[in-house]
């Protein structure tokens, strides 16, 4: 059965963002579901965890993304991550240590870099279409694709291979993800624990929220030669709206709009806001060359220095980390409530 692609040029985007080193997509945490913005520690093996106490009974029948279903008869032992996003959700459940591969761009919850290096870790290579030859070298017993590796997704599953893909639209879908990856990896009880600790979270900024007058509209770009934001039913928009902000691409007609600099202008938002990899300014420049865009001096959020970085590793990345992003930006937009953002939490 065929599916639905994010247009093509939204691909092409993701790819070259992955080339400048900026992030994909997707989420991290670890397995107590209190994630810190970046990664703390470099281990050089991979971490040990056991099954969860009562874990779902076998077989298990899961349901993925796609509606794909799948039915294991044993907990995975060998699994593949093909998204940094999915790579997250396994730690964050407690199944970092079945995980045997994963991408050349996965870096949280610890450096896989370094693990590769000292033989601890396989890479797998590209997030976008990975090739099949690496994953199969690593006899699988599950295989987390995303919408990146949707292709190699049907074809392991083809080839008999146990594929679960993942594509949350919202932090629920997140939420669930979770779940279904703790089920699938025996970890049940491990991903209760993560996804009850992170729904306290969001429900502590909805509350804050709830005591807010204004609602500042925001601009979030993802590229910018085509200027590109992100409409309705994305990620990024729901927790702009859960933060107590308005997406001023709301009613785009696509989830990842191609937009023009005159329309921005028009929408004169209060608040910008622009990824980064660690720190680093990448595609978009810096604030100076924002304000020197034509036009762009005379919109709200230039002219008052409401612009502001947050590390593309965890707002446009579709996991855990989605939470991280929800606070980020309940401060961005409603500091009188949650107090100030200071580029690190």
């Amino acid at each position: 059965m065929k599916r639905l692609y994010i247009i093509t040029i939204v691909a092409i985007a993701i790819i070259v963002v992955a080339s400048l080193g900026t992030a994909l997509y997707y989420q991290g945490q670890n397995n107590t579901a209190t994630p810190s913005p970046s990664p703390t520690a470099t281990p050089t093996s991979t971490p040990t965890s056991s099954p969860s106490a009562s874990p779902s009974a076998l077989p298990v029948t899961l349901i993925d993304d796609y509606n794909n279903s799948l039915t294991l008869t044993a907990y995975p032992q060998r699994v593949v991550s093909l998204a940094p996003a999915n790579t997250q959700v396994l730690f964050a459940v407690g199944a970092g240590n079945q995980v045997v591969g994963v991408t050349d761009y996965d870096n949280y919850p610890y450096n896989f870099s370094a693990w590769i290096e000292a033989g601890n870790m396989s890479s797998i290579g590209n997030y976008y279409q990975p090739p099949i030859e690496p994953i199969v070298a690593l006899n699988p017993d599950l295989i987390i694709a995303s919408l990146g590796s949707f292709d190699a997704a049907d074809q392991l599953r083809g080839l008999g291979y146990n594929v679960l893909t993942l594509n949350p639209t919202g932090l629920n879908g997140i939420l669930q993800n979770m779940l279904t990856v703790g089920k699938a990896t025996g970890h049940d009880a491990e991903a209760q624990a993560a996804v009850n600790a992170l729904q306290i979270r969001i429900d502590a900024v909805v509350n804050g929220v709830s005591t807010a007058t204004t609602k500042p509209t925001v601009y979030h770009e993802i590229w910018s030669d085509p200027y590109m934001s992100v409409g309705k039913g994305t990620f990024v928009d729901e927790v702009i709206k859960l933060a107590g902000g308005q997406n001023i691409f709301e009613n785009a007609t696509t989830d990842y709009p191609i937009v023009t600099s005159e329309s921005i202008i028009t929408q004169n938002p209060d608040i910008m806001v622009f990824p980064t990899q660690m720190g680093i300014e990448s595609f978009w420049g810096n604030y100076t060359t924002v304000a020197n865009r034509p036009g762009w001096s005379s919109i709200s959020a230039v002219a008052n220095n409401k612009m502001y970085t947050v590390s593309g590793d965890i707002i446009d990345e579709p996991g855990p980390r989605q939470v991280d992003s929800l606070e980020i930006l309940a401060k961005i937009i409603h500091p009188e409530i949650f107090g100030p953002y200071n580029g690190t939490s």
